[in-house]
Formats: C-alpha cells, sequence, structure tokens
C-alpha cells in the first residue's frame, strides 16, 4: 500500500520520537528516513551487533528479548506500530542491547546515527525536540522498568497512610 506524504506526516506526528516538531522539521526528517520491509521471524537486530540507527514501526509487531547470562531468553517487550527502538545505539555509540525479531510482515523506517547527525547540522531545534522526545520515551521505559522490578502494576497507585 502506497502512504501518502500528508498520511505518512499524520502517523508520524502522532508517535513519540515525532511529536511537536513543526512541519519543515518534520519534512526533513521524513526525507532521512529508509523504509524497511521484515518477514514474519525476520531478525531485525541481534543483541551484542554493532548498532548506528534506529527504527520507527509503522506496521507489524515485534518481539524484543534479551539473553540472560543463563543463556536463556527473556521476553522484555512487544512493539507495534508507532514504537521505535534502537535509539539507545546513536546515544551512547554501544552495540545493540537486545535482540528484536519481526513476529509478523513489519514495515519500519530507519533513520542512521549519520542522518540524525545531519538533522543536528541543518535544524538544531528539531534535532533538541527529538532528543527530547528520545528522553522521555527512555523514562518511560525506566518507570515501566523499576515497576516491574518492583512488583507494582503499571499505573498502580500507593495505598493512601491512614
Amino acid at each position: 500500500m502506497v502512504v501518502s506524504a500528508p498520511e505518512l506526516k499524520e502517523f508520524l506526528l502522532a508517535t513519540p520520537f515525532f511529536g511537536g516538531l513543526p512541519d519543515p522539521s518534520l519534512d526533513l526528517l521524513i526525507s532521512m528516513l529508509v523504509e524497511r520491509r521484515f518477514d514474519a521471524g525476520a531478525t531485525v537486530v541481534a543483541e551484542g551487533e554493532p548498532g548506528r540507527s534506529m527504527f520507527i514501526v509503522k506496521s507489524g509487531r515485534l518481539a524484543v528479548n534479551k539473553r540472560a547470562n543463563s543463556g536463556s531468553v527473556i521476553p522484555i517487550s512487544i512493539l507495534e506500530p508507532g514504537d521505535f527502538f534502537g535509539e539507545m545505539s546513536l546515544i551512547e555509540m554501544q552495540n545493540r542491547s537486545a535482540t528484536v525479531v519481526a513476529e509478523s510482515p513489519t514495515v519500519l523506517y530507519e533513520l542512521t546515527a549519520q542522518k540524525l547527525y545531519a538533522c543536528y547540522k541543518a535544524d538544531i531545534h528539531a534535532y533538541v525536540i527529538v532528543l527530547q522526545n528520545i528522553n522521555r520515551e527512555l523514562c518511560r521505559r525506566l518507570r515501566r522498568s523499576d515497576d516491574r522490578l518492583t512488583g507494582h502494576e503499571v499505573g498502580e497507585e500507593e495505598p493512601s497512610a491512614r
């Protein structure tokens, strides 16, 4: 299915990654994206491999997992349209921290570190917004992880002291 530019813009603006970007900045970033397609069962990124790009999920469903010291595979999360992943490799310039596998036919938009740097050079305002959006999402993930580790349900309120 061919997606028109207005439909693509509307979709991207609704994602946590592109939220708050003005039209010219969004147009610049859209021009930097490369569409990638994966069949069900395909490994998109593998834990430990070098990573110099991130992905925005346009369609499909992906599983994120990590290998434990014992060698077992631990499910981390599920990614669906609007989610993004791989951003950690752009920020910390380290190898991939997890493996991401397509559970269904998947369409992703890839943004490389090189293109993100070009955004920095061309539109510092857009670059700052993108980094703020990435940081917000990383904070959300950290809170969810903290909640899982402490046995709290996400959104669960503490009982009030009487």
